[in-house]
């Protein structure tokens, strides 16, 4: 089977991160989390897997190497001289995914979940039509675009209704797809959009379905976002007894779904939790208070610090008795200097921040 991702551009949403790397290498639950989604492909037995992107393919072909090797697969980069959307990569990629006439699976590089390949090619299969959208049910219908069924048939689509005022479904694209290589033809090698033209022209033909997507799904593609699928992923694992995560009985842990690579250092008195993630060779010092972050590679977090809320960086260091909050954001190799507040900062890579952030703000 093959598969493509659409990676995009810059990735300026999860910005100061994407400033050092492209954002499907930043890393979701100590993986890049592109990694997460070529996992589970490779399980699913898909051999060919094409990424869709406009902005430094460079950087990523070295880890991909890794991957193919790992997994025994083979990746390919489609490289858009402009943004084509979320179809125009597809066109672009033809040759790959015209290799057999067997289905395609497309996702969307932000998405995190359970991602249920298997299931879906095998329910793709069982309906014969032209295309399968996982969905996921929302408790807000009213901020998304919703999916309607036929009255007759519980997965075949009627209609898509942006942004409902009134209440027609729960149902929203959860950015994953399988498609038979027919869609091809439906789609010209120009910026397009999959979910405006391509799938609307696709539903007038009666040929498109939907599949029901089981367990926790989030698009991680902002920090908020990213903080809140982290905390979904790590109830995920707790739920599936996974023994990565630090055991509940360490004297550190608190509440939970605490996930710290091995060569982590944790200080004295800490509490760690819940819904936190700690990246290699992070040092911890004591007292300190974590909650609902992320730390990655290579930083420090000094004594009787605070962190809720807040992504930092590679490198980064968080002074002693400093307090960091509502979805703060450090770039690569950022200094809090001691007993400092930062409110919702966003701070770009290699700066010093010796005064309170009292506003969310972006520093550079």
């Amino acid at each position: 089977m093959k598969a493509i991702i659409l990676v995009g551009g810059f990735g300026t949403r999860l910005r100061p991160l994407t400033l050092t790397l492209p954002k499907p290498l930043v890393e979701f639950g100590n993986k890049p989390m592109i990694y997460h989604q070529i996992e589970a492909l490779a399980a699913a037995g898909v051999t060919d897997i094409v990424l869709a992107v406009n902005y430094r393919p460079e950087v990523m072909e070295k880890h991909l190497a890794e991957y193919e090797e790992e997994f025994g697969i083979n990746i390919t980069f489609s490289i858009e001289s402009e943004p084509l959307g979320t179809a125009g990569p597809l066109k672009l990629a033809e040759k790959t995914l015209l290799k057999d006439d067997s289905p395609f699976f497309v996702l969307n590089s932000d998405v995190i979940c359970d991602y249920p390949f298997k299931d879906l090619a095998a329910f793709h299969k069982s309906h014969g039509d032209e295309g399968t959208i996982v969905v996921t049910k929302v408790e807000e219908p009213s901020k998304y675009g919703v999916i309607v069924h036929k009255p007759s048939s519980p997965s075949r689509i009627d209609r898509f209704v942006e942004k409902p005022v009134e209440f027609v479904g729960n149902r929203i694209n959860a950015g994953i797809y399988i498609l038979n290589t027919s869609v091809l033809s439906r789609i010209d090698l120009r910026p397009t959009s999959i979910e405006q033209e391509t799938f609307p022209a696709i539903v007038r033909d009666g040929l498109l379905h939907s599949y029901d997507l089981e367990g926790f799904w989030m698009d991680v593609g902002q920090p908020k976002d990213f903080l809140s699928g982290t905390c979904l992923y790590l109830s995920s694992l707790t739920k599936k007894g996974d023994d990565s995560l630090a055991s509940s009985s360490l004297p550190y842990v608190h509440g939970g779904n605490v996930l710290i690579d091995p060569s982590a250092k944790i200080g004295r008195n800490c509490r760690v939790g819940p819904n936190v993630t700690i990246g290699p060779n992070v040092v911890i010092g004591d007292g300190v208070r974590l909650q609902r972050c992320v730390i990655l590679k290579g930083s420090k977090v000094k004594d009787h610090a605070w962190v809720k809320s807040t992504i930092v960086g590679w490198n980064s260091t968080v002074g002693k008795w400093a307090r960091l909050e509502n979805v703060t954001v450090l770039g690569d190799d950022v200094t809090i200097r001691d007993e400092v507040y930062v409110n919702g900062g966003s701070v770009l890579p290699h700066k010093e921040i010796k005064a309170n952030v009292d506003i969310p703000s972006i520093i550079m």
